[in-house]
């Protein structure tokens, strides 16, 4: 029933489930309606909707020129978790609550969001100008899609966590502006983590951005159908547990993946690749995984081996079994004019494709040629592109050997030139959907596999996007640089990656442009760095170290093993290698959390301790699971830390066994053999030998 609000008698209307009921607040505002349980404003043209989505959650979509569209590309779940909500229509306004997170909408559609329990703000829109434009700005761009603008005001002293991974070195990222866009080592996850107590989803694959400036929050999509996000109330912990679920829990950690992972730019032969693995176990050290990179393929794009380098794969594989190694190949998505399967796929318009010229390509090299070929991509966001591409994985590596687990490179994807606007996929224009490339690579892999009856799946992926986890998809931080610099631009990268829902992270240890394995000073970064990996997600060493060749076929760096940085560094290596080993029971019981709960592995202090003031600002030092702080040696030279112990515990020192009070920064020996560790309220770790 419409009816003006100053003419409404008796109580506010509270519609129920399957139920309608309209309220006009003026002839200039927009009118309330309640469908399904979710709460509708429409006026000037615009429809907004507002939905329970799990619990304490709500998702937001707002179309111009027509009701919210389904079925668009997101990263959230189709079905979301059970919650109850109730819509209130009254005064001019209209309420959807659910749980703790109450959604409030004006008569001019502005929203706010609240804490039901004492109504005090979490998150609301602010205008641009008290004219125009309001919060939600849509600009035309052609064939119904806009340049989207959603913004929300800023507060004082709010801190801001998430977005993926970046190389900007900060944790919390207010000021910050970020492309929302996918290159090498910088991945796009569009979720915020605040300190005011909320948590967002900006739920669009879409080329954008995000300003976190001090006079507010703009996200920005260059062009999408409809404004879509996602948000919920509560501390950060309870924060990852709604978002997991919504967008999808990380299935469990393989047992074999939690220990060691050795590699290097790269094993030419299969003969060098069994040397280093027979090589460790001579020596009596823990290896667990071996990887076989790039460049073993006849062609780019055939996913096979070359059997002039690689001549009896299934013998490599039973040896490898018999040693306790698992192999890993590199497959890329990219396919050369030479491979066998570049026709076919061209042919059934497999490839993604542009708006404008030829197919999508990059420059790159191949064998059998004395220069760069132009590499197609196959369009992951293609259901039939992603069988195929998995037809030949299985084919070429599953059936014939039992190879399972896959090193997704260059899957951002690296195009050259990265202009989106230009690229056609079949899940839209790349300006709308180019963000979900990464994870819809790794759903070819994960979809595969589980169809072949493995049960255990993981993909060691470049890039990623907001349910990638869901996948089994692993992330590392890209092709970085070698210096302690970049060592201590990692503890950030790998903490707003694991607020973005991506729990399995690693590192190249040791960076991977370069590094002297001769070099003392080299040495030492690697040191620090390798006892960071294994305190680490997943440890996995990996590298370009010099001498480097020319990019080709032919190529490989220096030696980048446990014995390649001498005896003092090879020592400690081995010592950090065999407290992994002790450690693993310990990671396979945190990666259930992960699985299970939706907790990251890798923890800022505030995720455990959201009360303590003082550890929403450590960013050099994190939790590996509940029980153990890690404090990383970060400079050259260091041989004590200083570390912040978090109020509300009581802590040991691992090494040592000397006790601290929580709420206060302790200084700590760390010789070159030694990286700072904390157990948490008298718990019990294999740290020392």
């Amino acid at each position: 029933m419409n009816q003006p609000a100053g003419n409404r008698t008796g109580p506010p209307s509270r519609s129920g489930p399957g139920s309608a009921s309209l309220v006009r607040s003026s002839p200039t505002a927009g009118t309330f309606s309640e469908r399904d349980g979710a709460l509708e404003w429409s006026g000037h043209q615009e429809t907004l909707r507002i939905e329970p989505w799990g619990p304490d959650a709500v998702r937001v979509r707002a179309r111009l020129g027509g009701p919210v569209l389904e079925g668009l590309p997101a990263a959230v779940l189709d079905e979301p978790p059970a919650a109850r909500g109730t819509v209130t229509i009254e005064d001019g306004r209209g309420l959807l609550t659910v749980g703790a997170l109450t959604a409030e909408v004006d008569a001019e559609g502005l929203v706010r969001f609240v804490r039901t329990g004492d109504g005090s703000e979490l998150l609301a829109e602010e205008r641009a100008h008290f004219w125009w434009p309001g919060p939600r700005l849509y600009t035309p761009v052609g064939n119904g899609h806009h340049r989207l603008e959603q913004r929300f005001a800023a507060y004082e002293g709010e801190k801001l966590y998430g977005l993926g991974q970046h190389q900007h070195g900060l944790l919390d990222q207010k000021g910050a502006v970020l492309d929302l866009v996918q290159r090498n080592a910088e991945v796009t996850i569009p979720v915020l983590t605040s300190s005011r107590g909320y948590t967002l989803l900006w739920n669009s694959p879409a080329i954008g951005r995000v300003e976190l400036a001090g006079n507010g929050t703009r996200w920005v999509a260059d062009s999408a159908r409809q404004i879509d996000y996602w948000i919920t109330a509560g501390d950060p912990a309870d924060a990852q547990r709604r978002y997991s679920a919504v967008t999808g829990r990380t299935p469990m950690l393989p047992a074999w993946a939690a220990g060691f992972w050795q590699c290097k730019l790269r094993y030419r032969t299969q003969d060098e690749l069994l040397g280093v693995a027979r090589e460790y176990r001579r020596r009596g050290l823990p290896l667990d995984v071996i990887v076989c990179d790039f460049f073993h393929w006849t062609h780019l794009g055939d996913w096979k081996f070359d059997p002039a380098e690689w001549p009896d794969p299934a013998g490599m594989q039973r040896e490898l079994a018999e040693l306790g190694v698992k192999l890993v190949v590199s497959v890329w998505p990219s396919v050369s004019p030479l491979s066998e399967n570049h026709r076919l796929m061209e042919q059934r318009g497999w490839f993604i494709g542009t708006q404008y010229g030829p197919l999508a390509h990059a420059d790159w090299p191949d064998k059998e040629v004395a220069s760069t070929v132009q590499v197609a991509f196959y369009d992951a966001t293609n259901p039939g592109a992603r069988e195929f591409v998995w037809s030949r994985i299985r084919e070429n590596y599953l059936e014939p050997y039992g190879i399972t687990a896959f090193w997704l490179d260059a899957c951002e994807p690296e195009l050259k030139p990265g202009f989106q606007e230009n690229l056609r996929y079949w899940a839209g224009p790349g300006l709308e959907v180019g963000n979900m490339y990464p994870r819809e690579n790794a759903r070819a892999f994960h979809e595969g596999m589980l169809a072949a009856g493995q049960s255990e799946v993981l993909t060691l992926n470049r890039s990623a996007w907001a349910g990638s986890q869901r996948y089994g998809a692993a992330l590392w931080s890209g092709d970085i640089g070698t210096d302690f610099a970049t060592l201590r631009r990692q503890i950030a990268a790998g903490l707003n990656t694991a607020l973005s829902g991506i729990p399995w992270w690693n590192t190249d240890i040791g960076g991977f442009h370069g590094g002297d394995p001769d070099d003392p000073a080299y040495r030492e970064v690697l040191v620090r760095w390798f006892q960071f990996g294994a305190l680490s997600p997943l440890m996995r060493l990996h590298g370009f170290r010099d001498p480097g060749m020319p990019l080709g076929p032919g190529m490989t760096g220096g030696p980048n093993e446990v014995w390649s940085y001498g005896e003092e560094a090879g020592a400690v290596l081995e010592k950090y290698l065999r407290l992994r080993e002790r450690l693993k029971p310990y990671v396979l019981e945190v990666m259930r959390e992960a699985h299970e709960e939706g907790l990251p592995v890798m923890r800022p202090l505030f995720l455990e301790f959201p009360d303590d003031h003082a550890a929403w600002s450590v960013d050099d030092a994190y939790l590996f699971g509940r029980d153990l702080l890690v404090a990383p040696v970060l400079t050259a030279g260091a041989t004590a830390r200083t570390a912040y112990l978090p109020a509300g515990a009581r802590w040991t020192d691992a090494w040592t066994g000397e006790e601290y009070e929580g709420g206060a920064a302790v200084t700590v020996d760390a010789p070159l053999d030694r990286i700072p560790l904390f157990l948490r309220d008298g718990a019990r770790l294999p740290v020392r030998e």
